[in-house]
């Protein structure tokens, strides 16, 4: 039996970045699957698309670009906030992730870069913007 369209499927994987060979996730570490339906767009595209037509226990070798996966690094996604924007104790740790909401109440997260007169600098990118990946994927099972 193939993976198709609309299957909820179970895959253990090891995520890789092409530059380095750096491992950014590996979900046999965790112990756990990850589960989700084919074809509802909740993966990255070339991560959905490499599941297609994996059969039970096979194990697949795919490098995603960065355009089928989190997408280019923009730098209008790196931006001057405020100190006001934020709790008058907060400390500035460079590399940190900061989390908030935006003026719609939805959860943000940014990269602090760094603080300058103006505020502090937030690198809202995901973190693998820019980057091309290797999956290796393990089709555990299907629904």
């Amino acid at each position: 039996m193939a993976v198709k369209k609309g299957d909820k499927i179970q895959v253990h994987y090891k995520g890789t970045l092409v530059e380095t060979g750096m491992e950014f996730d590996n979900s046999y570490e965790r112990g756990e699957t990850l589960n989700f339906e084919v074809g509802l767009g909740q993966m990255i595209k070339g991560f959905e698309d490499a599941v297609y037509d994996m059969e039970i226990g096979q194990i697949k070798e795919v490098q995603i670009p960065s355009s089928e996966a989190y997408g280019d690094h923009m730098e209008e996604a790196i931006q001057n906030i405020p100190r006001s924007n934020f709790p008058p104790n907060f400390e500035v740790n460079i590399g940190s992730m900061v989390h908030g909401q935006n003026q719609m109440g939805q959860p943000i997260q940014g990269l602090v870069v760094e603080e300058n007169e103006q505020g502090i600098v937030l690198d809202f990118n995901h973190p693998l913007a820019g980057k091309d990946l290797n999956f290796s994927i393990e089709l555990v099972g299907i629904e």
